[in-house]
């Protein structure tokens, strides 16, 4: 997909922008279906990957951002049964996460990240909607996802969502490692 599908409709979302508790304007945002190596992405993959190391440090002396190249680009295509997404505000790439094919009915969604600039805005759970939105136009009738231990805002917004965990929530989190996570989907509306 070399220029990627721009989705941008009436139900576009929007924001409120306050600057220094003045000015109020209306920002318009729009949804990018392309490519999981296209060069837009490449400033939040790369941006998730320190976070990944950050976070995370060394598994078996391997830096754990390696898991971001675990799985190849077409298992995010449509032909693959996946889909790549950018939220993109004012022209800049501020989010986006993607899904591929776990099974015939299921989709799992993968690389969920919103840029460190733009964060606690809603933008995860916007990308989180429009996932779970295409993966149901295209016939999945359930999500699964994992989370790391150390990324509590993920397990927080996960189950706001109502994403039910396949682990125990007061158990020791560290021990478990993935943190897995499924919702089932619903189904269009025709």
């Amino acid at each position: 997909m070399p220029g990627g599908r721009d989705v941008t409709n009436c139900d576009a979302p929007r924001w409120r922008r306050v600057r220094a508790g003045r000015s109020v304007e209306r920002v318009t945002a729009s949804f990018l279906y392309t490519s999981a190596d296209d060069p837009r992405a490449r400033p939040l993959v790369d941006e998730l990957s320190r976070e990944y190391d950050e976070r995370y440090g060394l598994n078996d002396g391997i830096p754990s951002s390696v898991e971001l190249s675990r799985y190849p680009a077409e298992l995010f295509s449509p032909d693959g049964g996946g889909a790549f997404l950018l939220l993109q505000r004012d022209g800049e790439v501020v989010a986006g996460g993607a899904f591929k094919r776990a099974d015939a009915a299921t989709a799992e969604i993968k690389r969920v990240w919103t840029s460190s600039a733009h964060r606690r805005q809603g933008l995860a759970r916007l990308v989180m909607a429009e996932l779970e939105a295409e993966a149901s136009r295209r016939g999945y009738t359930g999500v699964e996802l994992t989370t790391g231990a150390r990324q509590p805002e993920a397990v927080a917004l996960y189950l706001s969502l109502g994403y039910a965990p396949q682990f125990d929530l007061d158990g020791d989190l560290e021990a478990v490692g993935y943190l897995a996570f499924t919702k089932p989907l619903i189904p269009p509306l025709e």
